[in-house]
């Protein structure tokens, strides 16, 4: 715990080149991870950015064993799987279903690649958890235009999507492309999803996309309140989960996931307090 909490280590740290760009990207994924959160909460989709996830995963290893750029397989894998998901599960019933047979699928053949990858070690690990030291020129670039690109996106169809997601039924009656939406969100979400593999790790990159949203909509139920309080949480989460993790060279994606899990218990009390409980 002392190296948790050793500041001197941490402030000398925070001078070197690369975790600034390390705090830079994780800025800009709370940034997107904020923005997306909410509607990712109000359309129940956190099992399908789970799923997503782990065929950023299956993209990076590919692109590892290939020896491409991490980023950009990992963003192929997310889109596809994005658009594989959105093709498959026309039915609502479903969704689920589909979800977990792509997920197991694609989880497998990533572990298969992972095996076959000989290099070092850490480059896998940190596919899984995250590290900091992966941020470079490129991969900045390829986040920064990335993020840009999908808050563009979503500017354009934020307030059909917003109402496709409080009630479907009613906007589909209303001609909402309501389908269109739901493919078109799904690969925002995958891209913002695999861009989060790089730093937070595959595996937990879901604690930044979905529970400070969670957290959110716990003591709000105000779309824009809601979406701001979100960017703060998940601010909070991924720039801290980063410098805590300066110190004792712990994997990022425990640090984060922490926070974000603290935020959300801090929440539920205040909801707990105001009867805001929702079932």
């Amino acid at each position: 715990m002392d190296k948790v909490f050793d500041f001197g280590l941490t402030a000398q740290l925070l001078r070197l080149d690369f975790v600034l760009a390390a705090l830079l990207a994780a800025a800009v994924l709370g940034l997107l991870a904020g923005v997306l959160g909410p509607l990712i909460v109000s359309r129940n989709m956190a099992f399908s950015v789970h799923g997503t996830s782990e065929l950023a995963l299956t993209g990076g290893a590919a692109a590892l064993l290939l020896g491409w750029d991490i980023g950009g397989g990992a963003l192929a894998g997310a889109i596809v799987a994005a658009v594989v998901l959105g093709l498959l599960s026309r039915r609502s019933s479903d969704y689920d279903s589909v979800i977990g047979v792509v997920l197991a699928f694609g989880l497998g053949l990533g572990v298969l690649m992972l095996w076959l990858y000989r290099g070092r070690a850490s480059n896998k690990f940190g596919l899984l958890t995250g590290q900091i030291v992966g941020q470079d020129f490129a991969s900045l670039a390829l986040l920064i235009g990335c993020a840009a690109g999908v808050f563009v996106v979503l500017a354009v169809i934020y307030r059909p999507l917003l109402f496709a997601s409080v009630d479907p039924e009613v906007a589909r009656a209303r001609g909402v492309p309501t389908t269109l939406l739901a493919v078109v969100f799904a690969v925002l979400v995958g891209v913002a999803t695999a861009l989060g593999v790089r730093t937070v790790g595959s595996l937990l990159v879901l604690a930044l996309m979905v529970t400070p949203a969670a957290a959110a909509c716990r003591i709000t139920a105000n779309p824009v309140r809601a979406t701001l309080l979100a960017v703060l949480f998940a601010e909070v989460s991924a720039v801290g989960g980063i410098v805590l993790s300066l110190a004792p060279g712990a994997p990022v994606s425990a640090f984060v996931t922490a926070i974000s899990f603290l935020i959300y218990v801090v929440c539920w009390v205040v909801s707990r307090s105001r009867g805001l409980v929702r079932t």
